[in-house]
This record gives structure tokens, sequence and C-alpha cells, in this order.
């Protein structure tokens, strides 16, 4: 399970460090890579662990090709994933269509959310912080958090 956030620098290639936390977790699943795609409701990327990637290309798959819905979160979601392979020095490499879609330039913030890794800018990520907070008082937030648990 991903968790925490973590600052890093993307250089022009396109090339950063994968935190050494996120490194560990898929190395204890024999992972060495991770599926990265556009996220389709904010400005960033998703990473997927390759079985996580797997479970959800396998939801997808036993839909209805038939059903307009399934086709076009194919399109926008699957399609456009790429497999990034984290090299020996735990780096891995964001291609310039995902680079793009996110505003990655120069500093990257690694997002751990339970079954998957958001990808933002600094910036951005700062802001959806303080939308998030400002929507939800910590009373609510707590009560979602008990019904959970």
């Amino acid at each position: 399970m991903f968790s925490g956030v973590f600052q890093h620098s993307i250089d022009a290639k396109g090339r950063t460090s994968l935190p050494a936390h996120f490194r560990e977790l898929l190395s204890a699943q024999g992972a060495d890579k991770l599926f990265i795609t556009p996220d389709l409701i904010d400005p960033c990327l998703v990473a997927f662990a390759p079985s996580a990637w797997e479970r959800l290309a396998e939801k997808v798959a036993a839909k209805s090709m038939f059903d307009r819905d399934i086709r076009l979160l194919s399109r926008a979601f699957i399609a456009p994933a790429q497999e990034c392979p984290v090299d020996k020095l735990g780096r891995i490499l964001i291609p310039p269509s995902l680079r793009e879609h996110a505003g990655l330039v120069e500093e990257i913030t690694w997002a751990g959310t339970v079954e998957r890794i958001e990808i933002w800018t600094p910036q951005r990520w700062a802001e959806v912080q303080k939308t998030a907070r400002a929507q939800e008082t910590p009373q609510d937030l707590a009560r979602r958090l008990s019904e959970l648990l």
C-alpha cells in the first residue's frame, strides 16, 4: 500500500527518482516497473504497480467492448498508459506525452494513495491539498474515516 508524499526533481528528458519507500514496496512485490497513465479527473498522473494494473485491466477487459462507456474509459485511461521500468539506480523515465498532461517540469510530487501513486507538480499538489482541506472540516474527515474503520 502506497503512502507518503515526496518531492523530487525531474530532468528535461523526464528522468526522476522513484522515492525509496515506493521502490521498497515494488521490490517486495517482485516488481521493477510502474504503469503510468493520465488521471481522468485531475491534471496529474496515476501510477500503478503491475499487480494492481493487471487487476484493473482484467476488470475492463471483462466488460463488453460494445459498451460506449468502456470504450471511452479504454481510450482515455488504458490506451495512454505507459510501462515505465525502474532502473538499478531507482530512476524512472516518464514519457513526454504523460509529462505534458501533468505539466511536469523541474520538480515532481509523488503522493501515495493506497493502491496507486499520484504524480503532480508541487504547485498543483499544494492547491489540491488546500482545496481538500477547505471543502471538508476536520470533523467531517474524521467521521468519514471512522465509517471506513
